[in-house]
């Protein structure tokens, strides 16, 4: 069975784990406060769930109980991707990119690394050619 996959909110506290290796409590409150507003209680509750889920783990220091990432960054955002990838656009690739396109303002040094990232997906024969 796969991870189970964390949602919006979930997210962000796994990004500030993936960041600072671990924290408590009250240090993933004080890093969520100013994006989210939320109450620590309720950050609380977001880590005993994700907790439940296997995607974070603790240990207990004192008082304190100290949390961090069971699950690695790339393949979790993978996963969600492949969710919004299938579930938003019907699994067409080419309808996420438009759609990702129309929502920023897109650099050209955006587009160069797009066209890089697609020219190595190519030369490693991963685009259905054979070379």
């Amino acid at each position: 069975m796969t991870d189970p996959l964390p949602t919006e909110r979930e997210l962000a506290i796994l990004e500030i784990l993936w960041d600072q290796g671990e924290a408590t409590v009250r240090q993933v409150h004080e890093a969520l406060l100013p994006e989210l507003g939320i109450a620590q209680n309720t950050v609380q509750t977001f880590l005993r769930i994700l907790n439940e889920k296997g995607l974070v783990t603790f240990r207990k220091q004192g008082r304190s109980f100290i949390y961090s990432a069971t699950v690695d960054p790339e393949p979790t955002r993978q996963g969600l991707l492949g969710r919004v990838l299938d579930g938003v656009y019907g699994g067409a690739l080419d309808r996420l990119v438009a759609g990702a396109l129309s929502i920023r303002k897109v650099k050209p040094k955006d587009i160069e690394r797009l066209r890089k990232v697609l020219e190595d997906y190519d030369s490693k024969g991963k685009g259905g050619r054979t070379r």
